[in-house]
């Protein structure tokens, strides 16, 4: 049993949206028990304003967690029955800190879906989340973690994959086989979880 459930989520935001999906990402303050962002980004053209593109939906998720390893266990089971190739975990400074690059203050603005343009976040995110603006000032003190990964179910990757285990629709039965890491906590920590695997021979 999961206490936040990430893949239920996305699945009912696949459903009613019904057009690709390029990424899900999910950003954490490391504390326990704060509300999670969970962004959901599409592949898509509202052809009734010029083409725009379709903007990305931000939810916020109040269930209940007690380690950033059971995050991690929620997006890889996400992950592993969208049939995703692999899942990125990032754990991030706060971009408060004294040093931090532009860059960073950019990246963190991004992953509490902020809009790096004054006044453009209502065309660049469709945000559900009331406590998105103090949960970003929250990370940019004492830094966050963000995962992402990219769907072959239902996304824009189902004809690229040579994954072997994939069912036809590009979805994997549950549950997911890898293990959940714990958190390292240092200013920047990237942890890559594989779930792919291919037995095609590449020819160079």
């Amino acid at each position: 049993m999961h206490a936040v459930k990430v893949y239920e989520k996305v699945a009912n935001q696949m459903q009613s949206m019904d057009i690709p999906v390029m990424a899900v990402s999910l950003t954490a303050i490391p504390r326990a028990n704060t509300p999670v962002l969970l962004m959901v980004h599409w592949h898509g053209f509202d052809r009734q304003h010029d083409l725009k593109g379709i903007p990305s939906s931000a939810l916020q998720l109040n269930e209940a967690w007690m380690a950033i390893e059971h995050l991690d266990d929620a997006m890889l089971q996400a992950a592993w029955q969208l049939g995703a190739w692999d899942l990125v975990r990032e754990e991030r400074r706060g971009c408060d800190t004294a040093g931090a690059s532009d860059r960073e203050m950019l990246e963190c603005r991004q992953a509490f879906a902020q809009h790096p343009f004054e006044g453009a976040d209502e065309d660049f995110m469709v945000s559900v989340a009331p406590d998105r603006e103090d949960l970003m000032r929250l990370g940019a003190r004492i830094g966050y973690v963000r995962w992402q990964f990219r769907p072959v179910k239902n996304g824009l990757w189902t004809d690229a994959s040579d994954d072997d285990t994939l069912l036809s629709d590009g979805s994997r039965e549950s549950p997911c086989p890898v293990m959940a890491k714990p958190a390292i906590g240092t200013r920047l920590c990237r942890t890559l979880y594989h779930l792919g695997h291919s037995s095609q021979i590449v020819l160079a």
